[in-house]
């Protein structure tokens, strides 16, 4: 499989995840120094995972309507624009993000090491 193809496969597979909120698949995902960037707020590992475990967002369905893969030696950056289906407080909301992804290849496998959503602007 090429690198480019198994980096989009990680991340769908993470979309899966955190729709079905497995954190103990998502926690051997995320680096420990992971960071995570939504609108308002930076969380670190564990507190990203705690939220999806709670259900402070529940990440219901990512719509994945473009995707590209930069390396950069033994880092990868994917750009995500996606359709996000979200409860957040009790509310269902959606909207369109272009979500960063950074994975670094550590011992033969990649990690999440940052995830940032970046909302877009509609007219």
């Amino acid at each position: 499989m090429n690198p480019a193809q198994e980096i989009a496969d990680i991340s769908r597979q993470k979309w899966r995840w955190m729709a079905e909120c497995n954190v103990e698949a998502l926690a051997t995902l995320f680096h420990e120094e992971a960071v995570f960037v939504h609108m308002g707020m930076t969380l670190t590992k564990s507190q990203e995972l705690e939220v999806i475990r709670t259900g402070g967002i529940h990440y219901k369905e990512a719509t994945i309507e473009e995707a590209s893969v930069r390396f950069v030696e033994t880092t990868a950056i994917l750009l995500n624009k996606i359709r996000l289906v979200a409860v957040v407080g009790g509310h269902e909301v959606v909207n369109p993000f272009v979500v960063t992804e950074v994975y670094v290849l550590q011992n033969g496998a990649w990690t999440l090491c940052s995830l940032s959503f970046t909302r877009l602007v509609t007219a």
